[in-house]
This record gives C-alpha cells, sequence and structure tokens, in this order.
C-alpha cells in the first residue's frame, strides 16, 4: 500500500471519522517520541553511572567531535 493509497482511503472517510484518525495517528506520534526521551534518559543515566556521560559547554563539544584545529574555524 502505497501512501497515495492512504491518502485515498482516508479522502473516503467522514470528516468526523478523519478527525478521529488524525487524533489517534498524533496520540501515537505523541507516545513514540515520549518513548525516544524515556530511552535517551536511560542511556544518559547508564552513561553517567559508567562514567562515560561527559559535559562541558557547546565549544568543548565542538571540540571533541571535530579537534582542536577543525573547531577553531567555527570561531
Amino acid at each position: 500500500m502505497t501512501v497515495e493509497d492512504i491518502v485515498e482511503s482516508i479522502d473516503l472517510l467522514s470528516i468526523e471519522d478523519q478527525e478521529k484518525l488524525f487524533e489517534l495517528v498524533r496520540k501515537r506520534q505523541i507516545e513514540q517520541q515520549e518513548a525516544e526521551i524515556l530511552a535517551s534518559r536511560r542511556e544518559l543515566k547508564q552513561a553517567i553511572a559508567n562514567g562515560t556521560a561527559k559535559r562541558g559547554t557547546v565549544q568543548d563539544l565542538i571540540t571533541d567531535l571535530l579537534g582542536d584545529n577543525d573547531a577553531s574555524c567555527l570561531e
């Protein structure tokens, strides 16, 4: 089934059913986002517990990712 097929099927629904469908889809999106945030939080807590989490400024992050020489081009 393609996205176009789905859109055509949605067009056949009543406005009320379309609204219900969109509300359901939005709720599922929110639930997925919440699950991703919770998973990230668990990973961060584990990294902190393991001592592998790093702290610093944005500049520290850039320097860490690019190295001292490459980060100077962003100033």
